[in-house]
């Protein structure tokens, strides 16, 4: 996989390194500059800029702020109109560059047409006289004017078009290759049915580590967030193929190479910002398959495992995951933010300074959020409760559904999402945490034999504990107290069955369901509400004999 990774960034720098010298004049990132774009001195106002022949830049201008966009312009299209000239001239004919003085500035003349004259502020880029830098000029005009012509001619353009046909047949080749590597690696993905461990009949896994489905889930997370930045990857290589071998074509001739150019200086910005949230983006994805893996080295070791802590971590891990995430993911979004404005261009400690003292302002207004992150991560560090549990707080309840540092969010039995900010909770009664209760209360009828039904419970308690249905929830042998109390419906029994967590509300369903068939079979009933009216008043007796002697 190293090779296949190797391959890739290879094929991305096809445009990079295998720039031809037309083209090779240009820097890359972050150095480029549009033509003739200026850079401001802060000291005396004067701004510089380049004069571009086929898109391959010859020499640096100057002048002041106000006055450098005409002369750039005036300059540039006079040199057109010569060049223009002078290719359509005889191959043969050989461009004659002079340097004249005129009122004591020197003066470039290009086959007896005016071009330019050199004045301090282009000496000054140079750091040389202005004679020195009007030679200097000269001598790069000259030659880049010879070498445009010879780029001209037929055979060169033929030798280029072969290049070209080389370079997308290459390009052809190589994109077949990272289609074929990306083919391959779908392939190579380990089938979810097989990465599961086995099974026996009951469902459970043969593994004694009790750990091993929850480092089985974190292995295929890892292996999905990888799967995903090599996808990226390949996308990329792709676009690096076909982008940078069409770049690379363009610059081979003089007609194209100014397009080739123009796309460089429309793009530099987009593709900038483009590489900052590619990056960003395989950070946080990179970043997730560490802490996926981090995890489950840490369960594998069983430094946090044992036999009853196994179920509980399989929560604490799924949060403790998420918060994880969604942290790194805030600080890769953050540190993306800054290398966008970067590589905009926009100096950041200015807006670092300013953002430290917007974030004391808005800590002062915001102590309620600053609350609430301080309360849930107690909440996560001391595990009150975590993803999957369900609790109750204050009048609401119901199962876990998200958490993070600032909010709880509940679902209850109707549906209903409920949010709660952390800063608000202040009891919470965890339903689930370790293991579960099913408290069982079941009316018997005060004529019933009490001791017979005491048997047919617990009874029932023992054969259900050990249903291999069943075993594996029901953590203890059910528990039957006795009579708790004498109530109007009769007699009530009450019954503990220990289980694991959320599985207390299965374990009595099927309790109730196997304790009312014994019932029925037994003759033992269910007893319902009952209220007995005894009328002892002699007037009202007395009365309604009379009405029916009546």
């Amino acid at each position: 996989m190293r090779f296949q990774f190797l391959a890739i960034a290879s094929s991305m720098a096809i445009g990079v390194v295998s720039v031809p010298k037309a083209t090779a004049q240009i820097p890359f990132f972050p150095q480029l500059q549009a033509p003739s774009s200026v850079s401001n001195d802060a000291n005396d106002r004067v701004v510089s800029g380049w004069i571009y022949l086929d898109g391959r830049r010859l020499f640096q201008i100057a002048a002041s702020k106000t006055n450098f966009p005409e002369r750039s312009e005036d300059i540039q299209k006079k040199l057109e109109k010569i060049s223009q000239n002078y290719f359509k001239s005889p191959a043969n004919t050989v461009v004659k560059v002079e340097v004249r003085k005129v009122n004591e500035l020197p003066v470039i003349y290009v086959n007896g047409q005016y071009l330019m004259t050199i004045t301090s502020e282009d000496a000054g880029l140079r750091q040389v006289d202005i004679s020195t830098s009007a030679n200097q000029v000269a001598e790069s005009l000259q030659e880049d004017l010879q070498q445009a012509k010879q780029e001209r001619q037929t055979q060169f353009l033929i030798d280029q078009g072969k290049i070209a046909a080389g370079t997308g047949l290459a390009m052809i080749v190589m994109s077949w290759g990272v289609y074929s590597w990306q083919r391959r690696s779908k392939k190579d993905l380990v089938n979810p049915i097989a990465s599961q461990p086995p099974r026996g009949p009951l469902n459970s896994p043969i593994s004694p580590v009790a750990a091993q489905p929850i480092t089985t889930q974190l292995n295929q997370r890892q292996k999905q967030h990888l799967q995903e930045v090599k996808r990226r990857l390949f996308q990329l290589g792709q676009a690096g193929i076909w982008g940078g071998g069409s770049f690379f074509i363009l610059g081979l001739f003089p007609y194209t190479r100014g397009v080739q150019l123009g796309i460089l200086t429309a793009a530099q910005f987009p593709l900038r910002l483009g590489i900052v949230l590619l990056g960003t983006y395989v950070a946080i994805r990179l970043t997730y398959a560490l802490i996926d893996r981090f995890t489950t080295t840490l369960i594998s070791s069983g430094a946090l495992l044992t036999p009853e802590s196994s179920e509980r971590l399989q929560l604490r891990v799924s949060t403790f995951s998420g918060v994880t995430k969604s942290i790194a993911t805030g600080i890769w979004v953050g540190i993306g933010f800054l290398l966008a404005l970067v590589s905009l261009g926009i100096d950041i400690v200015p807006l670092l300074a300013g953002a430290s003292l917007v974030g004391v302002a808005v800590s002062l207004a915001s102590q309620n959020l600053i609350k609430d992150a301080i309360n849930g991560f107690l909440i996560i560090l001391e595990d009150q409760y975590a993803l999957g549990d369900v609790i109750n707080v204050g009048d609401v309840g119901g199962l876990v559904e998200n958490l993070n540092l600032r909010m709880t969010q509940l679902r209850d039995s109707e549906g209903r999402l409920i949010t709660i900010p952390n800063g608000e909770i202040k009891v919470v009664a965890n339903l689930s945490s370790r293991w579960s209760r099913a408290d069982l209360t079941i009316p018997i009828a005060y004529q019933a034999d009490i001791e017979k039904t005491l048997k047919l419970i617990e009874s029932i308690g023992l054969e259900m504990d050990k249903d291999p249905q069943w075993q594996r929830q029901i953590l203890e042998t059910p528990q039957v107290l006795g009579i708790d109390q004498f109530g109007d419906r009769g007699l009530i029994i009450r019954v503990w069955i220990k289980t694991q967590p959320l599985k207390q509300w299965d374990v009595a369903r099927e309790f109730r369901r196997r304790l009312k068939v014994a019932l029925d079979e037994v003759g033992i009933s269910i007893s319902v509400p009952q209220q007995a009216i005894w009328v002892n008043d002699e007037q009202l007796l007395n009365f309604q004999g009379n009405g029916k002697a009546n």
